[in-house]
């Protein structure tokens, strides 16, 4: 099993920044996809930015250039660096670690962590 705890997630006025980390632990396969989603009031979770544990990057066309998404291998954790924020980026994001254990693919995800874009 694989556990994921997000942190880092509040209040910002929009055009300011945030952090967001997630911490994994457990039976981690070297292997994996690691991003983050979000999920708006009333609608569906989307996915925010993914990187895969070789360091290739997905961003959603909404957030591409205001947000980085980086992973520290050794650690086993992953940030999402939120710039220029805007009201509708508020949400609560979500870690997730997508991995490949044949013959199954396995998901998780952590609880999430809400973030609030004031304006």
């Amino acid at each position: 099993q694989v556990q994921l705890v997000e942190s880092g997630g509040g209040l910002v006025q929009a055009g300011g920044s945030l952090r967001l980390s997630c911490a994994a632990s457990g039976s981690i396969e070297s292997a994996n996809t690691m991003g983050w989603y979000r999920q708006a009031p009333g609608k569906q979770r989307e996915l925010v930015a993914s990187v895969t544990s070789g360091g290739s990057r997905n961003y959603a066309d909404s957030v591409k250039g205001r947000f980085t998404i980086s992973r520290d291998n050794a650690k086993n954790t992953l940030s999402l660096q939120m710039n220029s924020l805007k009201s509708e980026d508020t949400g609560i994001y979500y870690c997730n670690l997508v991995s490949r254990v044949f013959p199954s693919t396995r998901n998780y995800w952590g609880k999430g962590t809400l973030v609030t874009v004031s304006s």
